[in-house]
């Protein structure tokens, strides 16, 4: 877990953004009735250099997140020193999936039943959420709403993959609290096949508060603590 709001020594941006975060989500989570403990803050450090994710461990954080194979690869391989949660939370190609396995605990974007076969192992268990479509668009990633109950079962029945749960991006051109809600009503569907499979993967810099009330277990989030990738004013 990465909510907690204990005091640090360092007054520094990062640590400033990283303290307002915190706030607004325990904030938003007392809002609606439920915990700040029940949450998992995924800090997603997309296109920073290894540095930041250091001085973000020094300020409490150990869950991660990297949406792109090659840096989380070399980003985990460097860091190693540190004990960390690496998520990886983008699109992953099938031909990648057992690199990924190396360096990620949690994989947030299973979507095609080739990946979950490329995910496969018969020596350990990656966590595992399932990521849905929520356009009509099928070139975005994630699972289309009516292959959504035979995915999760191809999951369930490949060794090496627990599931979690569901994950989903917001679009664009909905109410993220509209957008959340369609995702609360598939995490039912998902848990009427896996019970325990009660995590739910949502919300980020603009819209964690929305995902936090419609039940969101896991938050990616990324400018809001990280500040603007390098090179972008």
């Amino acid at each position: 877990m990465t909510t907690s709001t204990s005091p640090t020594s360092s007054s520094s941006p990062l640590a400033e953004r990283l303290a307002a975060v915190r706030a607004g989500i325990d904030d938003a989570a007392r809002a609606v009735g439920r915990s700040p403990a029940e949450l998992t803050t995924i800090v997603v450090t997309k296109f920073h250099p290894a540095s930041l994710v250091r001085e973000l461990a020094a300020l409490g954080v150990r869950d991660v997140g990297e949406n792109r194979h090659q840096e989380a690869q070399e980003k985990s391989a460097e860091l190693t020193d540190l004990e960390l949660t690496w998520h990886f939370v983008g699109q992953l190609q099938s031909k990648k999936a057992r690199q990924a396995r190396r360096y990620a605990s949690v994989i947030h974007s299973i979507d095609r039943f080739s990946l979950v076969d490329a995910l496969r192992s018969d020596e350990s268990d990656v966590d595992a959420f399932v990521q849905l479509n929520l356009t009509d668009d099928p070139a975005r990633g994630g699972v289309a709403d009516r292959d959504l109950e035979p995915l999760v079962e191809h999951v369930l029945d490949t060794p090496g993959l627990r599931l979690l749960g569901v994950m989903a991006v917001a679009p664009l051109d909905e109410e993220p609290a509209r957008a959340f809600e369609r995702v609360r009503a598939s995490s039912d569907r998902v848990r009427a096949l896996a019970p325990e499979a009660a995590a739910i993967s949502a919300g980020m810099s603009q819209d964690y508060r929305e995902a936090i009330a419609a039940g969101a277990t896991h938050l990616r989030i990324g400018t809001a603590i990280t500040g603007n990738r390098p090179g972008v004013g």
